[in-house]
């Protein structure tokens, strides 16, 4: 099983600047990388100050500069919000300059507040998902494309420049029955059992690996990202402290997923959450060392091939980093045989 870090570029405070959070993400890509960590991954948001990266691509391709081997998973990118026939030449070259280690996370978008704001609003964001991934497709794979559909009508045309390889696509699903559908087309996986819930987990793993099955060898290669909120803590106090900061994060990031989307200025307003802190503390990775691989096991049993970590929710940046070197040395050997890479 493999690992990820989520880079999910928290902004609680305007005056960090936005400059210093990216210089932070760049930091931990590159720690990740170091490290043995098989990826990193970056979340498309925009207008909010919770998972703010708007530019994912563009990012990818600073981080693959800075970077050795790291994978660079886009998990997700929104693609209602984007012309294909613009942003199939933008992956085309952002494949190129990552050197082949970009993976295309994909999905119809979460937040409210934000794709009723950019003119994509969730009732119809599913429709429209559809139809611009199959566009996409077809561009990336196929020279002198046309379409007549209800979102996208255009005479022939070819992306240029053409790609070098065929680039891989990752399906943000969480239910099984998606999970199957998708695997069945040939996209690897990212998903997540957002309650905790272990079952879920099993019933979304299962699902994956029933349609490799069914596939046989063409399906042999695709594989299934578990994402989850964790970090490594140092003492009851520590976690506690992490866990009120988990909680602080949830509180504005339940106001634009499940909640009102009140929004103020770009800063989305801590709301009071029906869920206990005790009860997110079960649901979430923060631990010690050992908890963790406690924890993790059954994601390896299962056959989760790599778990995504959103590690930033609240901490400082050299506590993050901290983490990330601890996960790598106490816990990733547990799991994965990835070395870390020589010093310069």
């Amino acid at each position: 099983m493999d690992f990820s870090i989520q880079l999910s570029s928290y902004y609680p405070d305007k005056t960090y600047g936005g400059d210093r959070v990216y210089a932070d993400m760049l930091e931990q890509a590159v720690q990740a990388d170091r490290t043995g960590f098989d990826a990193v991954s970056l979340t498309e948001h925009h207008l909010i100050n919770i998972l703010m990266q708007p530019a994912p691509l563009q990012f990818a391709v600073k981080i693959a500069d800075h970077t050795q081997q790291i994978r660079i998973l886009t998990s997700v990118v929104v693609l209602p919000l984007h012309d294909m026939r613009i942003y199939a030449g933008e992956v085309i070259c952002a494949d190129i300059f990552t050197n082949g280690r970009l993976m295309l996370g994909v999905g119809r978008g979460a937040f409210g507040f934000e794709m009723d704001r950019l003119g994509v609003p969730l009732d119809s964001s599913r429709e429209k998902f559809d139809e611009s991934l199959n566009v996409l497709q077809a561009l990336l794979s196929e020279e002198e494309v046309s379409w007549d559909g209800k979102y996208y009508k255009f005479d022939p045309i070819t992306i240029m420049p053409r790609p070098v390889r065929t680039p891989q696509i990752m399906m943000a699903v969480m239910v099984p029955p998606g999970i199957h559908a998708c695997t069945k087309r040939g996209f690897h996986i990212q998903t997540t059992p957002l309650s905790g819930s272990h079952q879920m987990m099993l019933d979304q793993v299962a699902a994956h690996k029933t349609a490799k099955a069914e596939m046989g060898d063409d399906g042999e290669h695709l594989t299934l990202s578990l994402s989850r909120v964790g970090f490594i803590c140092k003492s009851p106090a520590d976690r506690q402290a992490k866990i009120e900061q988990a909680n602080d994060y949830y509180s504005r990031f339940d106001n634009v997923f499940t909640g009102p989307g009140i929004v103020e200025n770009g800063m989305i307003k801590p709301l009071p959450r029906k869920q206990t802190v005790d009860e997110l503390a079960d649901s979430l990775l923060i631990c010690t060392p050992q908890e963790m691989i406690d924890k993790l096991a059954p994601y390896a049993d299962a056959g989760v091939d790599r778990v995504i970590l959103n590690v930033n929710f609240g901490a400082s940046q050299s506590e993050t980093l901290d983490c990330i070197q601890q996960f790598a040395e106490d816990v990733m050997p547990h799991f994965t045989d990835r070395t870390t890479l020589a010093a310069e």
